[in-house]
């Protein structure tokens, strides 16, 4: 059995609006359909003990071994023509996360 992880995404919704969470599980398992099964039925746990909505998204990513320190624990590739600073603004860094710059 390999490791994956599984990344799935959750809505919070507040008096102050709308915030999105990214979160990623460690799960052993035969097959990423597997792990991501696995991360499914957890995350639908997750969402209702804490008042969110799962967004039905779980992507997978398998681990090139067991986990340990700096081991790899999420990878996606996403083909984009946007030049590298253009990117970062559309896809992880557009003023609204909730990050330390640096």
């Amino acid at each position: 059995m390999d490791w994956y992880a599984v990344r799935c995404v959750f809505e919070w919704t507040t008096g102050n609006g709308r915030s999105y969470e990214e979160r990623t599980t460690l799960w052993q398992a035969a097959s990423a359909d597997a792990a991501i099964a696995l991360a499914e039925a957890e995350a639908g746990a997750y969402a209702s003990d804490n008042g969110l909505d799962c967004l039905g998204l779980a992507q997978s990513s398998r681990l090139g071994g067991a986990p340990g320190t700096g081991a790899e624990v999420f990878s996606l590739l996403r083909d984009s023509p946007l030049e590298p600073d253009a990117y970062l603004d559309a896809f992880f860094d557009t003023g609204t996360e909730r990050q330390r710059r640096r």
